[in-house]
Formats: structure tokens, sequence, C-alpha cells
């Protein structure tokens, strides 16, 4: 058996120069984490947490403690300032889910999300104050319709790709968000769920849907694809460029974990006194689709 001499060189060097180094993180001040979003036809809904440090062990306990239950949030919205009331959603998993929105017994009218609406989120917690404000845009792309292929070789069998076609209105600066949803299950954003109208601004055009994922685990051989005999829902919505840039560097950040040649990018929040996370506008279509077995 013969060996490199500058492998076994280079080996022995490593491992006689090999010692034990500590690092001593400091503890860093938890900062408010939001997640707020409204849809046209529908309330707001904002998610409330406190961060966790980067080493932090993560537990049930540990996340149920880390929701934030008792800060005031409203939502300003022409002229008028919507008190949101919490409401708890304890899940089957022991995850106690917390979200507050509008008190539909209490406010009369509701607030419901319009196009071309203006909404400032209004926040305080621990007598510190943070804002955010968005827009649900007009509707700028156009479905024409959403069907399915064979996908090519290689592929599982018993899957379908799926395809939409659709139209952008002249002008840049049209921003999407798109979702999936398989049969009952919840609606998922894709891999990569953000999109500009640089390369198809004014254009009719077809692309592939991938399917919703959750970023969790590994994914799947053909994750991108559906099973035969699935109905797909399709849910497209215009979003303001403040939610586009903060899904788009939060989503090169994950697809950039465990890469050693990728640049850092700063996740750009929209909320601000340094909380983190966004507060988002959309405008909603959907469309439905069942794939024959």
């Amino acid at each position: 058996m013969r060996f490199s001499f500058i492998g076994l060189l280079i080996s022995f060097l490593c491992i006689s120069c090999e010692r034990e180094i500590t690092f001593q993180l400091d503890q860093p001040t938890p900062k408010l984490v939001v997640e707020a979003f409204i849809e046209n036809g529908e309330p707001p809904i904002v998610f409330l947490t406190s961060s966790l440090a980067y080493y932090s062990t993560v537990s049930l306990p540990i996340l149920n403690a880390s929701l934030v239950k008792d800060a005031e949030v409203s939502i300003e919205f022409s002229g008028r300032r919507f008190p949101l009331r919490g409401f708890a959603n304890n899940a089957s998993t022991g995850l106690i889910g917390f979200y507050y929105t509008v008190d539909s017994i209490a406010q009369e009218p509701a607030l419901r999300g319009v196009l071309r609406g203006n909404y400032t989120l209004q926040i305080r917690w621990k007598g510190v104050a943070y804002t955010a404000t968005t827009t649900i845009p007009d509707t700028t792309r156009t479905i024409d319709s959403i069907f399915w292929k064979i996908p090519p070789p290689g592929n599982p069998p018993g899957k379908a790709a799926v395809y939409v076609r659709a139209k952008d209105r002249p002008g840049f600066g049209d921003y999407i968000r798109y979702f999936t949803k398989q049969n009952s299950g919840p609606f998922l954003p894709g891999l990569n769920s953000v999109f500009d109208d640089q390369v198809i601004d004014g254009t009719s055009y077809e692309v592939q849907v991938e399917r919703g994922v959750f970023r969790t685990g590994q994914l799947e051989e053909g994750y991108s694809l559906f099973d035969r005999g699935d109905t797909v829902h399709f849910k497209l919505c215009a979003i303001d460029k403040a939610t586009y840039d903060f899904w788009r560097t939060t989503e090169f950040n994950f697809a950039s974990i465990g890469n050693p040649f990728s640049s850092p990018t700063r996740v750009l929040s929209t909320i601000s006194n340094g909380a983190l996370g966004y507060f988002g506008g959309y405008a909603v279509q959907y469309r439905r689709l069942l794939i024959p077995r």
C-alpha cells in the first residue's frame, strides 16, 4: 500500500499543531421578531416573538416562551386606528401559537385589506415603539391558465409538473410572491417564492410552478413536482418592493446555509427601531387544478 508523502506530512502537521480553542460568546439582547401581513379581502395577521441566541437550545418550552403576548398592536388605515387583539391557538404538537388580529365582534366595520390600500403597523412592547408601512398593490400579473405536464425522464414515477401561463403589465417595478397548496395541506411558499419583472416585463409567459415546501429537513427527490391525482391550489400575490426585498434576502440566506463560497447577505427588515421581520401587503389571486391519476 502506497501513501502520498505530502498527504502524510500535512496530516502530521495538522495533528501536531492541534489545540483546543474556546470562544466565549456574548449573550445578545433579545430583539422583537415580526411576521405581519394583510391580504385583499382579509383581516391582518401579526405574529410576534422574541429572538433567540444563535447557539440557543431549541425546545417546545423555549419556543412557547419566545411568543410575545403582551404587546399593544394596532394598524392605521385611511385615517382610522384599528386595535388588534391577541388570540391563542394550541397545536397538536404542543406548540402554542399566538397571533394578533382584529376583534370582529368589538369593531364594526372590521378592518379588511383592499387593493391599493396603505397600512401602518404600530407595536408597543416593553416601552419601545415599532412601526412599519406597506401597500397592497394593484394586481400586476394576470393568470391566463394553469395546467400540468408529464415531467422529463429521470424523475420519480407518478409525478406531474405544474405550469402557469400569465401576463405581466408593461412597466418595470412589479413584484410577486407565490404559494401552492397540495390537497388539504397548508399554503406553502416555493423554495424561491419571490420574483420581479426584469425579464418578462410586459410579456405573456409560461413557467413551471414548483411545489411549495417546508424549509426544514432534507428535500426529497422531485420535491418541486406534484403527484398524479393531486388537487393543486395556486396562490399568486402582487407585493411591494419592501416585501420583495425582505423575502429575496431571506431566501438567499436560507439557500446559502452551509455553502463556504456564498457571500453573506443582510436580511432587509421592514420594521423600525431594530426589530427583525416584515409587514407585507398581498394582492391575491387563486387558481385550482385537478391532476388526473
